[in-house]
């Protein structure tokens, strides 16, 4: 049709209208380009509601007003969300990307979801959501994908292990590479650091309610059921106990006590000192204080365990008798048992004993010897090697006497009663049945019984001559000595018998004879 007709049937559909109104709404169905979208139908012939009669540089303004685009004008301005990222000049025209009028079914939206650039949006895909199907998060139950959340909880509140109880920012604990790895560092957004085991354990062993509020930091609340000591030892498990390793003690008793654990102390639970707890009251650092018990001495040997004994060992002792005290204990003192001379004293009560303090009782000679035993005796045995020096005493041991066992004079020990005389001993020996007397010596030596040693010439007035040498003592000494200590020089005392001049001559029979012969006279 040729176009100066238009005008002329234009006015002529305007001259049949019914009115103003419905004159305007025909008209601009006649000049529209075509159906307008669905959700623009109900403005189809309110072309104004959209279009600014000959102001085109306002469009986009209009599109922006409506109620259901204040997001975008919104985004626009402030320059955030995908408008708001675009370039000015499409920002302002937005028939560029959303054109109208193209019937109701058109979709002006023109969204490729295979080649969306999703950094262009407030929500930048990243790591786990880059796979993502996008009705995941923009589902049909929202109207535009603008109106997708961006909060994590808003997607993953079912995901939730936590069932809320630790809030909605998921972000500060999880991250958007795996929803099981954890950005959550505890050390620095709690107040409780991780240390040792418990880098390692799993949350619901400490949160097992899935409460993480007012969790307790104490070891004592969460290790309770652990606590063999049964709350013996206080709630102050870190005292002892470290994060590292629970049966590893962290506590040094060296170091931080006045009491050193040495030897099998090392190895002592500590309950065995500590009954009533170690925090309660220290106990004594004495050695008696924990083995009274133990004491097989039952007090008689004090309360100084340790001059004795040693930490590596209570049955091995390492007092040295012979430094630690004036007595040292040799021969077969080695192998006593310390009771043996420690009965009832102490230890100290014994520093000046001598041997009869010991020995007392079993003295064989009753006392008569004094009480310095080791004059005779030595330790290694009562009877080994006894030594005196009987050459001191009033009776010195001379010839055979010097090799006679002392019981064959000393019938019992208390040897001062032995009779130094020689017939106590030799009474059996004396052949002259006690005619001589008492005195043997004067006659006898102890070399030998039968070898004499008295000199009749020298130690009388009566020398021997003659046949008188020849002659035994029994011959002239009949009677005991003693009566007749003047025995009769004269012949006739003894001859008497022999006189075949019966007395004729008298009694000087050494006028005719002489001692060489009694039978011939001295002169013929």
């Amino acid at each position: 049709m040729h176009l100066s007709i238009r005008p002329l049937l234009l006015f002529t559909v305007l001259l049949m209208l019914p009115s103003a109104s419905a004159l305007a709404g025909k008209l601009d169905l006649l000049l529209m380009p075509g159906p307008v979208i669905e959700g623009h139908a109900e403005f189809e012939e309110k072309c104004e509601s959209c279009h600014e009669t000959l102001k085109k540089a306002e469009q986009a303004g209009r599109c922006l007003s409506c109620h259901d685009h204040e997001n975008v004008a919104k985004d626009i301005k402030l320059g955030e969300g995908y408008h708001g990222r675009l370039d000015e000049s499409l920002a302002n025209d937005c028939k560029h990307c959303h054109t109208d009028h193209k019937g109701r079914e058109m979709d002006i939206i023109n969204l490729d979801t295979e080649s969306f650039d999703h950094k262009l949006t407030d929500f930048e895909l990243k790591e786990g959501h880059i796979g993502v199907s996008c009705n995941l998060c923009h589902t049909k139950e929202l109207k535009k994908y603008s109106d997708a959340p961006s909060v994590c909880f808003s997607c993953h509140e079912k995901d939730d292990a936590h069932k809320g109880k630790l809030g909605e920012e998921c972000e500060k604990c999880h991250s958007e590479k795996n929803w099981r790895e954890q950005a959550f560092d505890h050390d620095k957004d709690t107040e409780f650091k991780r240390i040792g085991r418990h880098k390692e354990i799993d949350c619901r062993l400490c949160h097992a309610d899935g409460t993480y509020k007012n969790t307790p930091k104490d070891c004592y609340s969460c290790h309770l059921i652990n606590d063999v000591h049964n709350g013996r030892n206080g709630t102050e498990c870190e005292k002892c106990h470290s994060s590292y390793e629970w049966k590893k003690l962290a506590f040094d008793h060296n170091a931080d006590t006045e009491f050193p654990l040495e030897g099998r102390h090392e190895s002592v639970k500590c309950e065995t000192c500590h009954i009533k707890g170690p925090f309660e009251k220290k106990p004594s650092k004495a050695c008696y204080a924990c083995h009274e018990k133990d004491d097989e001495h039952r007090g008689r040997n004090g309360e100084k365990c340790q001059d004795c004994h040693s930490v590596e060992s209570w049955k091995k002792v390492e007092f040295d008798h012979g430094k630690d005290t004036k007595f040292p204990l040799n021969g077969q003192h080695k192998d006593l048992v310390c009771n043996a001379c420690h009965r009832t004293a102490a230890m100290d009560a014994l520093s000046d004993v001598t041997c009869f303090d010991c020995h007392r009782a079993v003295d064989v000679h009753k006392g008569e010897q004094g009480e310095n035993c080791a004059y005779c005796h030595n330790e290694e045995g009562w009877t080994e090697k006894v030594f005196f020096e009987h050459d001191l005493t009033k009776f010195p041991l001379i010839g055979i006497h010097s090799v006679t066992a002392c019981e064959s004079c000393h019938l019992n020990a208390e040897f001062q009663q032995a009779d130094i005389e020689c017939l106590s001993c030799h009474k059996a020996d004396d052949n002259h049945d006690g005619r001589f007397g008492k005195k043997c010596g004067e006659c006898h030596n102890p070399n030998n019984w039968l070898l004499w040693t008295f000199d009749h010439d020298e130690q009388t007035e009566y020398p021997l001559e003659g046949k008188h040498r020849e002659a035994v003592c029994d011959d002239c000494h009949r009677l005991p000595l003693e009566e007749h200590n003047s025995i009769s020089k004269q012949c006739f005392g003894c001859h008497r018998g022999d006189d075949i001049h019966v007395g004729g001559f008298g009694r000087h029979c050494d006028r005719c004879h002489s001692t060489e012969t009694f039978k011939e006279p001295k002169f013929q």
